[in-house]
């Protein structure tokens, strides 16, 4: 049994920021068992009515909420065309705690400096739903988007994200609170840079509900 969860985990992962999708494909009928047995433990009749194309629905939820460990930002789509800056904000999105299995979401901002080439704002969106839509914490999501956009070759990435945690919001501290991370890389880690760039995501993106 652990040698078989072993070799599932280890075709599935390899590490959160594999770079080959495809590598293992979400077994829908074996979720569709594991939820009707997560039913029944939790004291309910997973044949009742309203309840009984729950493990279905919960399938097939999986394998579009869960598919970023299969997908691509395809990246490598760029274009000639230079720019001191550019930003991309209040992209939405929404992913999943790894610690209780619950959603956290709100809107990340992406600011980088581009080295005579340019990403389409909607290959940013794929970034961010490629590390978003799987089992995450903010922090790692964060440095996640950063690091694959810089090893692109733009001079510098700011990466900033805005959430709130149903983890926190529905269980144990029972809290509204927000949670902000960043991650910097390369001209923006220098302080005066960094500082400049930040204000511009703030001012920017000062119509946000954060």
């Amino acid at each position: 049994m652990l040698h078989n969860i072993t070799t599932r985990l280890n075709a599935r992962l390899g590490s959160n920021t594999r770079k080959i999708p495809s590598e293992y494909l979400m077994d829908k009928e074996r979720v569709k068992k594991l939820v009707r047995e997560l039913i029944i433990e939790i004291g309910e009749d997973p044949t009742r009515e309203g309840l009984k194309d729950t493990p279905d629905r919960i399938g097939r939820m999986y394998q579009e909420i869960f598919n970023g460990y299969e997908s691509e930002s395809e990246l490598s789509v760029q274009f000639s065309e230079d720019s001191d800056t550019v930003v991309a904000r209040d992209i939405q999105f929404y992913s999943m705690c790894e610690h209780h299995m619950l959603p956290f979401f709100g809107k990340i901002h992406i600011a980088y400096s581009p080295n005579g080439m340019v990403f389409g704002i909607s290959k940013l969106v794929r970034l961010v739903e490629k590390f978003s839509k799987r089992l995450q914490i903010q922090e790692r999501l964060t440095k996640n988007i950063a690091d694959e956009l810089f090893a692109q070759g733009v001079k510098g990435v700011i990466v900033v994200a805005d959430a709130e945690h149903l983890c926190m919001k529905m269980r144990g501290v029972k809290n509204d609170a927000t949670l902000t991370t960043s991650a910097s890389r390369g001209v923006y880690e220098n302080k005066e840079e960094k500082e400049s760039i930040m204000a511009m995501i703030r001012k920017t993106s000062s119509n946000s509900s954060f």
